[in-house]
């Protein structure tokens, strides 16, 4: 059993899985396709893929494709000749330029619009493109690895991301758990934040009290990772002692309203499983409807149909 991936940590079922395929894949050059929810590390996974592999020499390029709005991103991921727009000073190189040997990251690919989706799908099939007011063709040699919590299968099926695109994308898709499914993973995880704010603040609280951990388990994480790290961070600045308490915690997590008291020990997933099995014969299986009524996205109702077997 391993520990962690390059930084990465788990001891659970689903995190050893996700290292086996790690380590078949990284030593090649094939396109990653990281699946999951927010919050999951999508993007510590891309770092541990580049610098484990084949190209750790050259740079790690991240684009999110959802900070920016179509003009500019397009702008972003290939670069502009002076005067190509208003606002057009200079010359600047893309994000493909400048990852060149190297890696580029496409966060969040979900969210691009189908004409950027178009012209980015030639790149990934031609290796070369022409930046924005520009006649010069720049040819490129760069890793792809690409990430998103929506899925792509029912955005093809609902002509809202291009087949081809998503065939290019998805040579080798990676799943990512998300926190609620590793809960083996807790401890290991709880303990690296506190110890990494506890330095970084520097701070003396070396301890989490048990109540701590148990609190930690039967909470629903809908941030996963990211909402952990972030609880211990503020949990450090706030703790007064050497050791981590429930006071110290959001008012959220000292009793979760999903799950119920803290002196039972549900099987979250199947919790889940059953809220949303539920919800969907409720609504004569209208997903859209049923997404509504759970407060999540159509995509990630999608995403967790999906992983517990709930489809047709």
């Amino acid at each position: 059993m391993s520990l962690d991936f390059a930084g990465v940590l788990g001891v659970s079922p689903r995190m050893q899985e996700v290292f086996r395929l790690l380590e078949l894949v990284t030593p090649l050059e094939a396109t990653v396709l990281l699946l999951g929810e927010t919050g999951t590390g999508k993007e510590l996974i891309a770092r541990a893929i580049h610098q484990e592999g084949p190209r750790s020499g050259g740079a790690f390029v991240v684009v999110n494709c959802a900070a920016l709005p179509e003009t500019l991103l397009e702008s972003e991921l290939f670069g502009h000749e002076r005067g190509a727009f208003t606002g057009a000073s200079s010359r600047k190189e893309g994000r493909f330029h400048l990852a060149h040997g190297g890696t580029l990251f496409l966060d969040e690919i979900g969210e691009l619009s189908l004409p950027l989706q178009a012209k980015i799908l030639r790149v990934l099939q031609s290796r070369e493109f022409e930046p924005l007011g520009s006649t010069r063709t720049v040819k490129v040699d760069v890793r792809i690895i690409a990430a998103t919590n929506r899925d792509l299968e029912a955005m093809v099926r609902e002509g809202r991301f291009r087949d081809d695109l998503f065939y290019r994308l998805n040579v080798f898709p990676i799943m990512l758990p998300p926190l609620r499914e590793r809960l083996e993973d807790m401890a290991l995880l709880a303990q690296h934040f506190l110890k990494l704010y506890a330095e970084k603040n520097h701070r003396e609280v070396k301890a989490l009290a048990p109540e701590v951990l148990e609190a930690f388990r039967h909470y629903g994480w809908p941030g996963n990772i990211r909402e952990l790290e972030n609880v211990l961070e503020r949990g450090v600045i706030i703790c007064r002692g050497g050791s981590l308490t429930l006071a110290d915690l959001p008012p959220g997590l000292k009793r979760s309203p999903t799950w119920g008291p803290l002196d039972r020990e549900p099987d979250l997933p199947e919790l889940e499983a059953q809220l949303i099995s539920r919800t969907l014969e409720k609504v004569a299986g209208e997903r859209r409807l049923a997404a509504e009524i759970l407060g999540i996205s159509m995509e990630e109702l999608n995403l967790k149909i999906r992983s517990y077997g709930l489809g047709d």
